[in-house]
């Protein structure tokens, strides 16, 4: 069931409020039912335990979607048909993209290539090789829209399919160089898209965020060229916690650019050497027979059934408050140590998202800001 236009812009108003993050957005709809329930809660919910999250008004919602018209840009939910289908599955998948072009891509046969922005010659030479394979295979490229391996990526695939995922807003595409090759995409039926609105400023804290989306898109991730400590490794994990595939190509241990690659090799990532390798490994006739739609995160409507609205006490707050510290912890440790009921501590934890209190980290552990 597609959104009504009234349900999109009450998604968008609240994946926009302060303190609203996918995995809150999701929590909010669980509890309350629908985007508008949620928003007509939000003053009370977070009254006993911090100030109102800045709550985005209908006007300002309005003013962005009309401002994507003007790019020939679309608001994409999870309940749409044309929401990239694999990322739909992940956790904490976005329940809104901003997205330009890609109407006629398969979205189904994809692949991530990522790799050094300080790419050797070698690196792009390979970049270049296997992107061409792959799409003239019917695989569509995604990458992120960097210097190095992922321009590479996009330039060798733009005839055949390629997605760049943005860190920032579609109107500030990042780095600058990159401008004419993100027309060039779109020109020739690829897609742009990004979580963030328009006039967005990427973030050094946004490009693992826009990580996260190369990966979740893609059936499985070719890393290229990566150093021990980079953007391309943290992608590479991503797709690990998402249950894709890792692939990557071997380089010479002298070169501080083989480093990641050769060292996700060690750790089990699929050596490879060309794009038989790669299409060998992918399970694309039946994505679901690797495990990729085994997920709690399920598409739906938004409009789901609400749950127990009543308010935990104050005492309950303060119990739960004596379990956590600034060391992240499993919620099911919170239960027991506090002796509150799971409902109760989801619905604290809530509310003390919403008052900017806690930090999320991976695997679903929770801390107190410091």
């Amino acid at each position: 069931m597609v959104l009504t236009p009234a349900q999109k812009i009450a998604w968008l108003r609240l994946i926009r409020t302060e303190n609203v993050g996918p995995v809150t957005f999701r929590q909010l709809l669980n509890r309350f039912g629908s985007a508008e329930a949620a928003l007509e809660a939000l003053p009370n919910l977070v009254k006993n335990v911090g100030k109102t999250p800045r709550i985005t008004s209908r006007t300002a919602a309005e003013d962005e979607i009309a401002g994507l018209a003007k790019y020939g840009a679309r608001l994409v939910t999870t309940a749409d048909p044309d929401y990239p289908p694999l990322l739909r599955h992940i956790a904490g998948a976005p329940p809104l993209l901003a997205m330009i072009g890609g109407e006629n891509l398969d979205w189904q046969r994809t692949v991530g290539i990522v790799g050094a922005r300080n790419a050797s010659a070698a690196g792009l030479k390979m970049t270049r090789l296997l992107a061409q394979d792959l799409g003239e295979r019917g695989y569509t490229i995604v990458s992120g829209l960097a210097r190095g391996i992922d321009t590479g990526a996009h330039k060798a695939s733009l005839q055949t399919g390629t997605v760049a995922a943005l860190a920032g807003g579609l109107d500030k595409i990042y780095p600058d160089e990159n401008i004419p090759l993100a027309h060039d995409i779109i020109d020739n039926g690829g897609a742009l898209l990004t979580e963030m609105p328009l006039g967005w400023e990427p973030r050094a804290r946004d490009f693992p965020r826009r990580n996260r989306l190369v990966s979740g898109i893609s059936l499985g991730i070719v890393v290229v060229e990566a150093a021990k400590r980079s953007g391309s490794l943290i992608t590479a994990r991503l797709a690990l916690e998402q249950n894709r595939d890792v692939f990557a190509v071997p380089g010479s241990p002298l070169d501080p650019r083989a480093e990641g690659g050769n060292a996700l090799i060690q750790q089990g990532a699929r050596l490879i050497t060309g794009a038989n390798d790669i299409v060998e490994t992918l399970s694309v006739a039946d994505p679901a027979s690797a495990g990729l739609f085994d997920r709690e995160w399920e598409p739906d409507n938004g409009i789901g059934e609400p749950l127990d609205q009543s308010l935990p006490s104050p005492d309950d707050l303060t119990r739960l408050r004596s379990a956590l510290s600034t060391t992240p912890v499993e919620v099911d440790e919170l239960v027991q140590q506090s002796n509150l009921a799971a409902g109760t501590v989801q619905m604290l934890l809530l509310e003390l998202d919403l008052s900017g209190q806690l930090e999320w980290s991976s695997g679903q552990l929770v801390a107190l800001r410091p």
